[in-house]
C-alpha cells in the first residue's frame, strides 16, 4: 500500500504532493514501483496534529481519488470521517482505512455496511493531539488484541461482514516508543486471530529512535526507509496481508524476499531457482497477500 498524502503538513514528506496533479502523479509513480493499493489521505495524523475541517478534507482527496481510479489504480481512503468515506467510495475507492477503528465517528460502521467496502480497523485510543498520553499497557499485544476484538464485535453488530475487515495494530498510535516492538515481534498472534493484518511502520518515530546517531538525535523520516523495508520483510514473513509504506520500491523487493522465504519453508528447502519464483501477487508490489 503506497501512501499518497494530500496534506500540507505530513510528518514524512512535508506537503510535496499537496496539489491534485502532484498527488496523482506521485500515486501512479508508486504503482509503477510496485504498489498494489494507493492510500489517499487529506488529514495528517502525525503526533500533535489538529483536525482539519471536513470540507477541506473532502476538497483535498476527492479529485485525487477520481483521477487515480480513472487511471486504473486501486484506491483506499485514509479517513476517520464517515462522510468522507462515503464520498470516497462513491468516487471509486474500494477500501476505507480508518485509523480510529470507528471510534472517531459513530456513523462509520453504517457506511461500511451499506457500501460493502473493505474496512481497515486500526487500534486507536485517541486523536493525534492526545495519543501519546494514552501509551499505557499491561501487555501491549494482549491489550491491542482485546481492543481490536471489541471493534470486530461492534462491526459485526452494525452488519459489517467478516470478509470486509482488515485489522491494524496501530504502530505509533498511542505507542510512542518501545510498545511497538512487541507488536511486531508477536505479529503471528494477531494474524492467528483470523483477519488480514495491515502493518504501517513506515518512517515512524520508533524507527527514528532506533536509528539515532551518536548524539542521540533520532534519524529524520526520509532516513528511515531502509529500516522500513526491513520491517516489511519481517512482517510479510510473519503473515501480514499488506504493508503501508511511503517508499514502495524497497518494500516491494522486501516482500518478494519474504514470499520466497515462506515458499522455501513450505517446500522443505527449494533446490532450484524455479522453486524460488515469487507468486504473481508478490511480484506486483507491496501487498503481502
Amino acid at each position: 500500500m503506497g501512501v499518497v498524502n494530500v496534506t500540507p503538513d505530513s510528518f514524512s514528506d512535508g506537503g510535496r504532493w499537496f496539489t491534485p496533479g502532484a498527488a496523482v502523479a506521485h500515486g501512479m509513480e508508486l504503482v509503477e514501483q510496485g504498489a498494489d493499493l494507493l492510500d489517499v489521505g487529506g488529514e495528517s495524523t502525525r503526533p500533535g496534529a489538529r483536525r482539519v475541517a471536513v470540507d477541506d478534507e473532502l476538497a483535498r482527496v476527492l479529485p485525487v481519488i477520481e483521477q487515480l481510479v480513472a487511471r486504473g489504480a486501486t484506491v483506499s481512503i485514509d479517513t476517520t470521517r464517515a462522510v468522507v468515506a462515503q464520498a470516497a467510495v462513491e468516487r471509486g475507492a474500494s477500501i476505507v482505512n480508518d485509523v480510529s477503528g470507528g471510534l472517531a465517528d459513530d456513523e462509520m460502521y453504517g457506511v461500511v455496511a451499506r457500501t460493502g467496502a473493505v474496512y481497515v480497523a486500526m487500534h486507536w485510543r485517541g486523536h493525534a493531539d492526545v495519543m501519546d498520553e494514552l501509551d499505557d499497557y499491561d501487555d501491549v499485544v494482549t491489550d491491542v488484541r482485546r481492543e481490536l476484538a471489541a471493534r470486530v464485535a461492534a462491526l459485526r453488530a452494525a452488519g459489517v461482514r467478516d470478509e470486509q475487515v482488515v485489522l491494524d495494530p496501530g504502530l505509533g498510535f498511542a505507542k510512542a516508543g518501545s510498545s511497538n516492538w512487541p507488536l511486531l515481534a508477536r505479529l503471528p498472534e494477531l494474524v492467528a486471530d483470523g483477519f488480514p493484518v495491515l502493518v504501517g511502520a513506515s518512517r515512524k518515530r520508533f524507527l527514528g529512535h532506533l536509528l539515532a546517531g551518536p548524539d542521540g538525535e533520532p534519524a529524520p523520516p526520509l532516513a528511515r526507509d531502509r529500516a522500513t523495508a526491513a520491517v516489511s520483510a519481517l512482517a510479510a514473513a510473519a503473515g501480514a496481508w499488506c504493508v503501508r509504506v511511503h517508499e514502495v520500491a524497497g518494500s516491494a523487493d522486501a516482500v518478494r524476499v519474504a514470499a520466497a522465504w515462506r515458499r522455501g519453508q513450505s517446500a522443505g528447502g527449494p533446490d532450484t531457482d524455479d522453486e524460488l519464483a515469487v507468486d504473481e501477487d508478490a511480484r506486483t508490489g507491496g501487498s503481502t497477500r
